[in-house]
C-alpha cells in the first residue's frame, strides 16, 4: 500500500495551505495547532521526495481592523505590519518551513484579486445591486434577519449586529448550488473530516444565496479594477482574502508557481469551513481554475475543559509552553491528543503525561537501552548483517506498521499517524524483554545478540525518520546517534525499501526527555478540585440578584453550549441499575455518540430506540457506574415525572438546535 500510494504522487507538486490569520489579534494555541499540522505535512512531502510549496501568512482587510487600529491611535496599515509581524515572527522561532509568507496587502497580492474580479465580472458572475442586511463586523460576515438571535445577534459569535443598507457588488452564488453538491458527491474526501462534508452538504441543499462581495461604508481593503470605473468600492474581505492562495502563486501577476495549483490540502479551523467548502469553490469554478483535493477542518482548543478567554485569564501562549516544556515536545502533543475535527483540551497535566510516557518511556528510553546494551558487549558498535536471520518476523511487523502511515497522514488522521507510529517502538521494547541480550551474551550467542542490537537500530532509525516531520530536532538528534542523516534518500532507503543501517558506532547523548514532575507554568486556575471546592466562596453582589432567583448569563455564555438533535440508534439497560440506560445516539458525527442517561424510572430501552433526543455535545465526558457518557440528553421533570424534550418534526441527525 505504502509504495503503491507514493508512487502515484511521485515527482509531482505538493502545496499545502494555511489559513491567513486576522490581524485583530496575536497568535493563540489554535493558530499554532494548524500551522504545525501543516509544517508537518509539508515536511513530510519533501522528505518523500514531492516538490513542496508551503504557505502561510496574514489576512489584514476589512472593517474590523480598520476600527481596531482606531482603537488603538495607530494608522491601519501600521496596525496590520505590527500583528503580522508577531505571527511571522512566532512561526520563524518556531522553525516553520513556510516557502512564502502572504500579507493581503502585498501589492502583487490586490493585483491578483483584480485579475480575478475581472475575470468572475466578464463571465456574468458579478453584478450590481443594492444590500440590506444585518452585518456583523466581528464575523464581516451578513446574516439573513431568520437567523440572528433575538432578531438582533450574531447566530455565530453572538455579537450585535448592525443593519447595512449600501450599493454592493455580488457574486452569483446560487449558480453554483447544484455544480457544488454534485462535486462534493463525486469527491467525497473533498472536505475532511467526512461529518463537516454532511454539514456543508445540508448547508448548500437548503439553497445558496448570492453573496455580497464589496462595500463602501470602509476604505481598509482592495479597490474595484480601474476598468470598473467605480473607486468607492471595497471589495468584500472574503473574496480578498480567499483569492491569497492563488495570488501567493503568482495569479494575476507573474504565474510563476502556478504550476502548483491545486492545492493537496488546505488546513482550516471548523469556524471558517463554510468560506472554504462553499465560496472558496464556487470562485474557482467562476475561474475556470481547478478545485484543491482536501479542505480539511479541524476543531478548537479550551484549556483545563474550560473554554479560553482573556478575561479568565486562561489563554494559552504558545510560545511560553514551547519554551517551558519544548518545541517538539508541544508539536507531539498537539498532533497526538486529539483527533483532527474534534476538539481538543490543553492541560499541562494531560502535556506531561505525554512527555513522561509515549515519549520518555517507549522512545527516549529505548534508545537509552540501545546505549547501554551495545557499550557494555560491543564498545558502541552495531552490525545489522544478521538481523534477517534472527528477528525476520519482528522487522515484517515493523514494516507492516510502516506502511499504513502515509494514508492516515494525508486523511487528516494524524493522531491515528502517531499511534501507528508507536508499534514498532512496542516491537522493540518487546524484543527486548522477550530475547534478553545479557542471557544471550552468557550463552555465547555473541551473534543473535548483535543482531538484536541491529534490530533496536533499525527500528529506531525507521520511526525517527517517519517522526522527524513533527518532531524535527529530537528525530535529528537520534539520528546523529545513529550516524545517519534523515533525509529523502534515508526515506528511500529505509522506509521505502525497507533497508537496515550499515556497520556504525554509536555515539552516547543525554537523556532526550528528562522526567517532568510537576508542572512548569502557572496554572490558569486550581487544578485539584477537592481544593476549589474547600476555597471560600464569593457571593454574588446583592444588586446582581434577581427575584425570579435565576441567575442571568450573556449571549457570549450561551453560545458556549452546542446543542443538536440526536437520533437513538441503539438502547440497553446498564446492569445492576434501577436508573440508568445506555443509548448510541447519532448526532451526525462518523460514530454515534455514547449517552449513559438517568431515565430508566420513566423511559424503557424500547421507548428510546429510534426515537429523536436533544443533546448537549460539548460536554467533557463523564463516567458513571465505569461507562463513559459523551453528552446528555434535554428533559423536563416535574411532581408529574419526567419527559424528554423533542423535536417538534423529525430533524436530521446533527441539526443545531439554537
Amino acid at each position: 500500500m505504502f509504495k503503491e500510494l507514493h508512487t502515484m504522487s511521485c515527482h509531482k507538486k505538493s502545496y499545502i495551505t494555511t489559513p491567513i490569520y486576522y490581524v485583530n489579534d496575536i497568535a493563540h494555541i489554535g493558530h499554532a495547532y494548524t500551522t504545525i499540522i501543516a509544517d508537518t505535512l509539508a515536511r513530510y512531502s519533501r522528505m518523500s521526495g514531492l516538490d513542496t510549496f508551503f504557505l502561510t501568512g496574514t489576512d489584514e482587510h476589512g472593517q474590523k481592523i480598520e476600527e481596531a487600529a482606531k482603537a488603538r491611535g495607530k494608522s491601519t496599515q501600521a496596525y496590520a505590519d505590527e500583528i503580522s509581524a508577531t505571527f511571522k515572527n512566532l512561526w520563524d522561532d518556531f522553525d516553520i518551513s513556510y516557502d512564502k509568507f502572504i500579507r493581503t496587502t502585498d501589492a502583487d497580492h490586490m493585483k491578483g484579486v483584480q485579475k480575478a474580479f475581472s475575470i468572475m465580472h466578464e463571465n456574468g458572475d458579478i453584478y450590481k445591486d443594492t444590500y440590506k442586511g444585518h452585518y456583523c463586523i466581528s464575523c464581516e460576515t451578513f446574516f439573513p434577519a431568520i437567523q440572528l438571535v433575538d432578531d438582533e445577534f450574531c447566530p455565530e459569535c453572538g455579537k450585535s449586529t448592525t443593519i447595512v443598507e449600501e450599493e454592493s457588488y455580488f457574486f452569483k452564488l446560487s449558480k453554483y448550488e447544484d455544480r457544488l453538491l454534485k462535486y462534493y458527491e463525486e469527491h467525497p474526501n473533498f472536505i475532511l473530516p467526512k461529518s463537516k462534508r454532511n454539514e456543508v452538504i445540508r448547508f448548500v441543499e437548503g439553497g445558496l444565496q448570492d453573496l455580497s462581495i464589496t462595500r463602501t461604508s470602509f476604505d481598509w481593503g482592495v479597490k474595484l479594477p480601474e476598468e470598473m470605473d467605480d473607486p468607492k468600492h471595497v471589495m468584500y474581505v472574503w473574496l480578498d482574502a480567499l483569492m491569497n492562495y492563488v495570488t501567493a502563486l503568482g495569479y494575476g501577476t507573474d504565474e510563476a508557481n502556478m504550476d502548483y495549483w491545486p492545492a493537496r490540502v488546505q488546513l482550516i479551523g471548523k469556524d471558517i469551513l463554510r468560506f472554504h467548502a462553499i465560496y472558496w469553490p464556487a470562485f474557482l469554478m467562476s475561474l475556470d481554475l481547478p478545485l484543491p483535493t482536501h479542505i480539511a477542518a479541524h476543531g478548537w482548543w479550551t484549556r483545563d475543559g474550560e473554554k479560553m478567554s482573556k478575561s479568565k485569564g486562561n489563554v494559552v501562549n504558545p510560545r511560553e509552553v514551547a519554551n517551558a516544556y519544548g518545541l517538539d515536545n508541544f508539536r507531539y502533543f498537539m498532533l497526538r491528543e486529539v483527533p483532527f475535527g474534534g476538539d481538543g483540551d490543553f492541560s499541562q497535566k494531560a502535556l506531561i503525561d505525554r512527555i513522561n510516557s509515549d515519549l520518555g518511556n517507549d522512545l527516549g528510553n529505548l534508545l537509552n537501552r540501545l546505549i547501554g546494551m551495545s557499550g557494555k558487549y560491543f564498545n558502541g558498535t552495531v552490525d545489522s548483517a544478521h538481523v534477517s536471520k534472527y528477528y525476520q518476523a519482528e522487522l515484517d511487523e515493523v514494516h507492516a506498521a510502516l506502511d499504513t502511515l502515509e494514508p492516515l497522514l494525508f486523511d487528516m488522521q494524524i493522531h491515528r499517524y502517531l499511534e501507528e507510529l508507536w508499534r514498532p517502538l512496542t516491537v522493540a521494547n518487546k524484543a527486548i524483554d522477550m530475547y534478553q541480550p545479557w542471557t544471550l551474551m552468557k550463552e555465547g550467542r555473541e551473534e543473535e545478540a548483535m543482531a538484536l542490537n541491529g534490530l533496536i537500530a533499525a527500528i529506531l532509525a525507521k520511526v525517527s525518520i517517519m517522526l522527524s516531520p513533527v518532531m524535527p530536532e529530537v528525530c535529528k538528534k537520534i539520528s546523529n546517534a545513529l550516524h545517519f542523516t534523515i533525509d529523502n534518500a534515508s526515506w528511500n532507503s529505509m522506509v521505502k525499501d525497507t533497508k537496515l543501517l550499515e556497520t556504525f558506532t554509536l555515539e552516547k547523548i543525554d537523556p532526550l526527555f528528562p522526567r517532568i514532575e510537576e508542572p512548569l507554568l502557572e496554572q490558569a486556575e486550581p487544578v485539584d478540585v477537592k481544593e476549589k471546592e474547600k476555597a471560600p466562596k464569593k457571593e454574588a453582589p446583592k444588586e446582581e440578584k434577581k427575584e425570579e432567583g435565576i441567575a442571568l448569563i450573556g449571549i457570549d455564555q450561551f453560545f458556549q453550549t452546542s446543542l443538536k438533535v440526536g437520533t437513538v440508534v441503539k438502547a440497553e439497560e446498564v446492569p445492576k441499575s434501577k436508573k440508568l440506560l445506555l443509548l448510541q445516539v447519532d448526532i451526525g458525527e462518523d460514530a454515534p455518540r455514547q449517552v449513559v442517561a438517568g431515565i430508566k424510572e420513566w423511559y424503557s430501552a424500547e421507548d428510546m430506540l429510534n426515537t429523536q433526543v436533544c443533546v448537549v455535545a460539548n460536554l467533557k465526558p463523564a463516567k458513571l457506574m465505569g461507562l463513559k457518557s459523551e453528552g446528555m440528553l434535554l428533559a423536563a421533570k416535574d411532581e408529574n415525572g419526567l419527559c424528554m424534550i423533542r423535536p417538534e418534526k423529525p430533524k436530521t441527525s446533527g441539526t443545531p438546535i439554537g
